[in-house]
């Protein structure tokens, strides 16, 4: 049936009901009595904090700025599409934009440079999404510092960094910080377990923060601009990975024609998939629903060799040319498009450090 989707396991249902449970704008009965383990949590973090803002620990410093992208949410909040809008408009800005990253779901934690030759398994596959659509340098390492270092050290007209997540890591000092919300906001606005927040929502921003809503209206009471994801369009596998462009009309004529009477199966490894198959709907796509789980490796293919499938470009970076053999697969391109005010209030932020830009 179109819609349909596998019947989910246990542990889905019990994350999905939590899930439900934190985006109340109340904390729910149950949540009240996982509070004193948000309590726990939230004092152990704030321990972690304190002992590098006391000096304690030592933090490190990257070699030119840090402009931190991250959530205090737990979940997907679209961090990954505001990184690569961020990288785009410092360039337009006059600045030489590196990322890094941890690099979530690889093999091991080493310093590598990703490139596209990279396999998603050993950089991570966000961290070779933001490198094929934007062209920027990225790095990835679980010592971010490492990681800084060896960027800035293998790309020297590099002037500012852009770190892929890291909020809650403070062992590197973070000069800029991006924090992305999505409509979801501050859910019921407890830490974890009995909330989504992973440090407290603060009451009032720093100098050097700012909130950027990955949605058409802010979510929290905290100032910032919105933005807008949307379906750009969709390629083949192949066309993907030879970085062709769009069609003009978006290549939804030609994915018609592929599926022919029979549903498109479509297959998300997010977070929250949901709102990736709502956006497919919208196009007036009858779909069934794979969703996966977050960085799922796709080793084997997850689907039927007849299906026509579509994916998400964080899925496709994990099919390389020939892995899929045959099968038809097609690549939805998911844009983010911050609001225009969001270039000055980025310009502002970075403002302070204006005088480390490189000449080009």
């Amino acid at each position: 049936m179109p819609g349909s989707s596998p019947a989910p396991g246990l542990s889905t249902r019990l994350a999905g009901w939590l899930t439900a449970q934190w985006a109340r704008p109340r904390p729910t009965l149950a949540m009240r009595l996982l509070q004193p383990l948000a309590w726990l949590y939230g004092g152990l973090a704030a321990l972690h904090r304190g002992l590098y803002r006391s000096g304690l620990r030592r933090m490190q410093r990257a070699p030119v700025p840090l402009l931190v992208v991250g959530n205090l949410v737990t979940g997907g909040a679209g961090k990954t599409p505001t990184v690569m809008a961020v990288v785009d408009l410092l360039r337009t800005q006059g600045w030489t934009p590196g990322v890094i990253s941890r690099g979530h779901g690889r093999r091991d934690g080493a310093v590598r440079p990703v490139d596209r030759q990279s396999a998603a398994a050993d950089v991570g596959d966000e961290p070779l999404l933001i490198h094929l659509r934007t062209g920027a340098p990225v790095v990835v390492g679980a010592d971010r510092a490492a990681a800084a270092r060896a960027l800035c050290a293998a790309h020297p007209a590099v002037d500012i960094l852009v770190a892929d997540d890291g909020l809650q890591h403070h062992r590197l000092h973070h000069d800029l910080a991006l924090l992305v919300f999505d409509e979801r906001g501050a859910g019921n606005g407890l830490l974890l377990p009995a909330g989504p927040l992973r440090e407290p929502l603060p009451r009032r921003l720093q100098p050097h923060q700012g909130v950027l809503y990955n949605a058409l209206a802010p979510s929290t009471d905290l100032p910032g601009c919105t933005g807008a994801r949307r379906l750009a369009g969709v390629q083949a596998l192949a066309d993907w990975w030879a970085g062709m462009p769009l069609p003009d009309d978006g290549g939804w004529p030609a994915l018609r024609r592929d599926a022919g009477d029979s549903p498109l199966l479509a297959a998300a490894g997010l977070a929250r998939p949901e709102p990736f198959f709502r956006m497919l709907e919208a196009q007036g796509l009858a779909i069934d629903r794979l969703p996966l789980a977050d960085h799922a490796t796709l080793d084997p293919l997850p689907w039927p060799a007849t299906a026509c499938v579509v994916v998400t470009e964080k899925d496709a970076v994990k099919l390389p040319p020939g892995h899929a053999g045959t099968q038809r697969v097609w690549v939805a391109r998911l844009d983010f498009r911050p609001e225009p005010a969001f270039a000055n209030a980025l310009r502002h932020l970075c403002a302070p450090f204006a005088d480390r830009k490189r000449p080009p």
